[in-house]
């Protein structure tokens, strides 16, 4: 592992391959956890989904000295009108990957559902996170540049915790590519995302991003001007932001 110097706030570490990083991303993540709970008693923290986040989770359910019913969790977005059995619902993800293989049960989880009235669904799960301030959050950057769902141009403004947003076509290709959809008709054309100042409200933000194909992403994040038009380019402005690339992903840092 090494850490590579640019101009912004956020700290990159590279790792040889996307085990190592997806590693390195889950030992400090759970480290900032232990100090919260030590600190707080508690922690609350946000996952998040998708191929990017495979070996970050892998390594995070084994990792040591947490106590879990401790820890409130929270996740970025789901799909509008994806039900539950879905092999592209991020509730079922979430499940399967994360909660279902932790030594102890979470204090909660709370899952968003696409499957209701999505304005509503942002009402409730948006009250809920207003009352728990996040040590962590765990996340990815989209090959469009996209943090959570909030694809180009992200809304910078809004004080909403989540909102209903537009997948564009390059985030609905991402999803098909990645293998969670057959086609792209099958790419719902809306979710429920956290919104970008939401995330920005939490104590330190972890981002893990494998892969040659998010190359182009992660330099216009890092490197880049802050920009709705890169929604990812805001963490530029997070006082304690981490990157976790591999060779692929930083190759053109």
């Amino acid at each position: 592992m090494k850490t590579k110097p640019h101009p912004t706030k956020v700290k990159t570490i590279i790792g040889n391959t996307k085990q190592e990083s997806g590693a390195a991303a889950a030992t400090l993540g759970a480290k900032l956890i232990r100090e919260a709970i030590r600190k707080n008693g508690k922690a609350n923290i946000i996952v998040a989904t998708g191929a990017s986040q495979f070996e970050m989770l892998e390594r995070l359910i084994t990792e040591k000295g947490i106590d879990w019913a401790k820890v409130t969790a929270f996740h970025l977005d789901e799909y509008v009108g994806i039900p539950l059995t879905h092999l592209a619902s991020f509730r079922k993800y979430l499940w399967e990957r994360f909660v279902s293989k932790l030594p102890l049960p979470l204090a909660a989880f709370h899952y968003i559902s696409g499957e209701g009235d999505p304005q509503e669904e942002c009402r409730r799960v948006g009250a809920i996170i207003a009352k728990h301030p996040i040590d962590v959050c765990f996340a990815g950057i989209g090959e469009n540049g996209h943090l959570a769902f909030n694809d180009p141009p992200a809304d910078f403004k809004t004080t909403a915790p989540y909102l209903v947003v537009n997948l564009d076509e390059a985030c609905r290709k991402q999803q098909m590519g990645e293998g969670w959809f057959k086609t792209l008709k099958q790419v719902p054309k809306q979710a429920i995302s956290m919104s970008i100042r939401q995330i920005m409200k939490s104590k330190a933000i972890i981002c893990t991003v494998p892969d040659v194909r998010k190359a182009q992403a992660v330099k216009d994040c890092l490197t880049g001007k802050v920009s709705p038009m890169n929604p990812s380019s805001i963490l530029q402005r997070h006082p304690a932001a981490w990157c976790f690339l591999d060779k692929n992903s930083a190759s053109l840092l």
